[in-house]
């Protein structure tokens, strides 16, 4: 039980960090090549570690719910706790980010509906972590059998993740990066749609 919980767990969280990866990509998309960076290798190196790098933040920021919210819902099951108990650990966590970043970056409208959208992801994957099935697709048709009910799941993470946007951009004001924030909306709009694809067309195949 314990080493086919963990399986799921890493099934999920590797699905999740590989769309994070994919939205990071399309909203930093690497720059053209320039001669100096062709002709001396150091400034090529240093210029691609650091691209490279700006993805990674961006992802890991990207996946900061989707991670606290999995493994909340990984301890609910592994370690018997109740979802209040698990939800006061994420507000406390939550709580001392609030404290410790500058202010101006991290409000508690941004955290207050961060949380909301952790709440909504437990339900989510402690369903997911539940099913049967090897990998991920089958882990989502398990919950999710019809397209509809997967669609109406994702247009309600999108809504929240809207909300968390919309925090955002009240709490930095004119420091708002409006296109950034409709580039991750589109890419991330694009990939979910592919999913869906992907998932139930991929049954109608089997």
């Amino acid at each position: 039980m314990a080493t086919e919980l963990k399986k799921k767990f890493k099934t999920i969280l590797s699905h999740e960090q590989s769309q994070a990866n994919f939205v990071a990509l399309k909203v930093n998309p690497p720059k053209p090549l320039s001669v100096w960076e062709v002709l001396i290798p150091i400034v090529f190196i240093l210029a691609y570690m650091k691209s490279n790098e700006r993805r990674q933040v961006f992802a890991q920021n990207l996946m900061f719910t989707k991670k606290m919210a999995l493994e909340a819902a990984y301890d609910m099951i592994a370690k018997n706790q109740t979802k209040g108990a698990a939800l006061m650990r994420i507000e406390l966590q939550t709580k001392q980010l609030l404290t410790s970043v500058p202010e101006g970056i991290y409000s508690d409208a941004i955290r207050q509906g961060q949380l909301q959208e952790i709440e909504f992801l437990m339900d989510h994957y402690l369903k997911l972590l539940r099913a049967d099935g090897k990998d991920y697709c089958a882990l989502v048709l398990g919950v999710y059998p019809q397209r509809k009910d997967y669609l109406n799941f994702q247009q309600a993470l999108l809504a929240l993740e809207n909300q968390v946007s919309r925090a955002a951009g009240q709490t930095l004001g004119a420091q708002t990066d409006a296109a950034m924030l409709s580039r991750i909306e589109s890419a991330t709009q694009e990939l979910r749609s592919a999913e869906i694809q992907n998932i139930f067309d991929s049954r109608q195949r089997g």
